[in-house]
């Protein structure tokens, strides 16, 4: 599978951990940035992020930053994009399976590298159960004002 992830400085450590994971069960990674630990503007890597899912040149993201919320924020503002904030394994499962999220999203500040492995292990692993759940997600790419 291919996997786009992007940080900002206060996530960098962790994106790169989070990279080698993907990478060595065989997932194809686009490191959308940034690269160091200088302090950087997260919309930009979110919105890097946000369009490779969006153009389908990866097939799902993930974001990181320091809380993971403004990283979020970017990447929902790209057309399609389904960009889920996580905390644990549990909302990591349900931002899947009840709101196919295509973007994972979670805080370097928030989360440890075990449980950040542990989420993107959840997410990764989960099905979209449709049903009731394929009416709101299509609510939510049909706003209509």
């Amino acid at each position: 599978m291919k996997i786009a992830i992007g940080n900002d400085h206060a996530a960098y450590e962790l994106k790169l951990a989070v990279k080698d994971k993907l990478a060595s069960e065989g997932h194809e990674v686009i490191d959308c940035g940034c690269d160091s630990k200088e302090s950087t503007d997260y919309p930009k890597y979110g919105h890097a992020v946000g369009w490779a899912v969006s153009k389908k040149e990866a097939d799902l993201g993930i974001c990181i930053c320091s809380t993971g919320i403004g990283i979020s924020m970017a990447a929902n503002k790209v057309p399609g994009v389904r960009a889920g904030l996580v905390h644990n394994v549990q909302t990591a499962h349900m931002t899947k399976q009840h709101n196919n999220a295509n973007v994972l999203c979670f805080g370097a500040n928030v989360v440890d590298q075990d449980t950040a492995f542990a989420m993107v292990d959840e997410w990764l692993n989960t099905e979209f159960e449709g049903g009731r759940h394929e009416r709101r997600v299509n609510e939510i790419e049909d706003l209509d004002f």
